[in-house]
C-alpha cells in the first residue's frame, strides 16, 4: 500500500523533529512512573508498551515503575474489606499489605512485564523487596482540623517511606539491556513489607539513578494556571511561586512536590503528562512542543 504525499510528508516531519532529542537522551536514563487510565484502557495499554519499547530501542533506558490502586481496591471488595483512606493514602493492615503485595509484587506487574515482552523488549519485574532494592520506614501520618488544639497521630499501618535505595540491581538490569520494571513495595529492617506511593518511588529512583528525566503519567493534563491553561517550562523558583500563590493545590500538590524534589537533587527535568493520550510519552520527550507540565532543574548534562 502506498503513502500519500500528505501523510508522507507528517511522518518525514515527525521523524526529522524526533531525531535531535533521540541523539540528546541516547544512553541516559528515563524514570516513567505509570498509572491511571494508562493501565486500564486495552489502546492505552499497548501504546505505552510501544513507546518503552520504542525508547530501549533508540539507545534511551528507561525505568518504569508501576501504581495499581484501582486493582487492589478491587481484590479488597472481592474477599468482603473495605479500603479506607486518610489524607489521600491508604490505610494498610497487616490483611491489607498482603493484598497489596499479591496485586502489585505479582498481578500488576508480571502483566506489565508480559505487555512490554510481547511488543519485542526484555521487561523483568520487580518489588522494592528484591536485592534490597529499597529500604523503608513506617510512615507516621498527623491530621490536626481548625477545631483541633494539637495534632491527631493516626496508624495507618503498613505505609512507608523511602530511607534508601540500592541502585545495584537496577544499573546490572540497564547495562544487561533489560528493561526494569518495579513495584513500590519496601523492605523494613525486620523484614516487613511497607506500601510506598509510587510518584515518591520514581522519584527516590530517579534522584539515585541521576536520571535524565522524570515522567509522572496522570489522568489530568497537567498543571492548570488560574485560567485552566497548561502551564509548562517551569523553573524551581516559579513553581515555588505557584504554590505561594495557591495555583498549586490539593492533590497536585505532592506530585509537584515529587517532581521539585527530583530536580533538585540532579535530575534534569521532571514532566508530568497526561496518560489518557495515546502515546504520551513519545509525544512529551521526542516533540517540541511536548504535551504536559516540564519543570527542569539546573543541570549541567544539558549543555554536553
Amino acid at each position: 500500500m502506498s503513502i500519500n504525499h500528505s501523510s508522507a510528508s507528517t511522518i518525514a516531519h515527525v521523524l526529522s523533529e524526533a531525531l535531535p532529542y533521540i541523539r540528546k537522551f541516547q544512553g541516559r536514563t528515563i524514570v516513567i512512573k505509570y498509572g491511571g487510565n494508562a493501565m486500564i484502557d486495552e489502546k492505552l495499554k499497548n501504546g505505552f508498551a510501544r513507546d518503552i519499547v520504542l525508547l530501549k530501542l533508540v539507545g534511551l533506558n528507561p525505568v518504569v515503575v508501576h501504581g495499581g490502586g484501582p486493582q487492589i481496591g478491587d481484590l479488597l471488595k472481592r474477599v468482603g474489606k473495605e479500603s479506607r483512606f486518610v489524607g489521600g493514602m491508604r490505610i494498610t493492615d497487616k490483611e491489607t499489605m498482603d493484598v497489596v503485595e499479591m496485586v502489585l509484587g505479582g498481578q500488576v506487574n508480571k502483566e506489565i512485564v508480559a505487555l512490554l515482552n510481547s511488543h519485542g523488549a526484555k521487561a523483568v519485574g520487580l518489588t522494592g523487596k528484591d536485592g534490597a532494592l529499597i529500604s523503608a520506614k513506617k510512615m507516621h501520618f498527623s491530621h490536626q482540623s481548625k477545631e483541633m488544639t494539637a495534632p491527631e497521630i493516626i496508624d495507618i499501618g503498613h505505609v512507608g517511606e523511602v530511607t534508601n535505595i540500592d541502585t545495584s540491581i537496577i544499573d546490572m538490569l540497564i547495562h544487561g539491556d533489560f528493561i526494569p520494571v518495579i513495584a513500590p513495595i519496601g523492605l523494613g529492617k525486620n523484614g516487613e513489607s511497607y506500601n510506598i506511593n509510587a510518584d515518591l518511588v520514581a522519584g527516590k529512583l530517579a534522584e539515585e539513578l541521576n536520571a535524565e528525566k522524570l515522567i509522572l503519567l496522570t489522568n489530568i493534563q497537567g498543571l492548570l494556571d488560574k485560567n485552566e491553561k497548561l502551564l509548562t517550562g517551569l523553573n524551581i523558583n516559579r513553581v515555588d511561586e505557584l504554590i505561594a500563590d495557591g495555583t498549586i493545590h490539593g492533590g497536585m500538590l505532592p506530585k509537584i512536590r515529587c517532581a521539585l524534589e527530583a530536580v533538585q537533587n540532579n535530575v534534569c527535568s521532571a514532566h508530568i503528562i497526561d496518560g489518557r493520550i495515546e502515546h504520551a510519552v513519545m509525544l512529551e520527550l521526542f516533540t517540541d512542543e511536548g504535551i504536559g507540565t516540564l519543570i527542569f532543574g539546573d543541570c549541567p548534562r544539558d549543555d554536553e
